[in-house]
């Protein structure tokens, strides 16, 4: 990897360029600033979510997930470099199942609501989402692996699933959209 910086304020982004890891500078408007920066955002609601207080195991997978993200974001800042390995896609189908077979399927829409720690892991989910639709914005312009897409788009999964999972903690649940149309056709059953 490049540099690392020893000066945070370096003045070099005043012109509204920032700098890539192969040491060119492109605008703060274009793809890779705003997926790299959709990552990093991401990155640190997990970090927020990880004050929470959560079960040891869930706490390991969102730590992993930080360093994974870390990796994934300094992928989109080197063009023509992985960071992103194979196995990141596979620890994250891992935790899907496991926490997956852990709860009931679902009937209903469910809100982004709940406990803290649930709510905040649906911010995660929507904020993955973004990040996965910059990435894919990113890959419509350049020629990149499809792994950080493809790793950002299980990620957003796995946030849903664990927002269930948290719920659930201390005897809690999902809570349910109260749409007119489904209480109608419950009721006419």
């Amino acid at each position: 990897m490049g540099n690392r910086l020893t000066q945070i304020a370096t003045r070099t982004g005043d012109d509204g360029t920032t700098g890539l890891g192969d040491n060119t500078r492109v605008s703060k408007n274009s793809g890779r600033p705003h997926a790299m920066g959709d990552v990093d955002e991401l990155n640190s609601h997990i970090g927020l979510l990880l004050c929470e207080p959560l079960p040891a195991e869930v706490r390991e997978v969102l730590v992993q997930v930080q360093h994974q993200l870390f990796n994934l974001g300094g992928e989109i800042a080197m063009p023509g470099y992985e960071l992103l390995k194979d196995d990141a896609l596979l620890q994250l189908d891992e935790a899907l199942a496991h926490y997956n077979a852990q709860l009931p399927r679902l009937l209903e829409f469910i809100l982004p609501a709940g406990t803290r720690a649930a709510s905040q892991a649906h911010v995660c989910r929507t904020v993955a989402r973004r990040a996965e639709r910059s990435v894919v914005a990113l890959q419509e312009q350049e020629a990149m692996r499809p792994a950080p897409r493809q790793y950002l788009n299980r990620l957003s999964d796995l946030m849903f699933v664990l927002a269930r999972v948290l719920n659930r903690m201390d005897g809690g649940d999902d809570v349910y959209w109260k749409s007119e149309r489904l209480a109608q056709m419950h009721s006419a059953d």
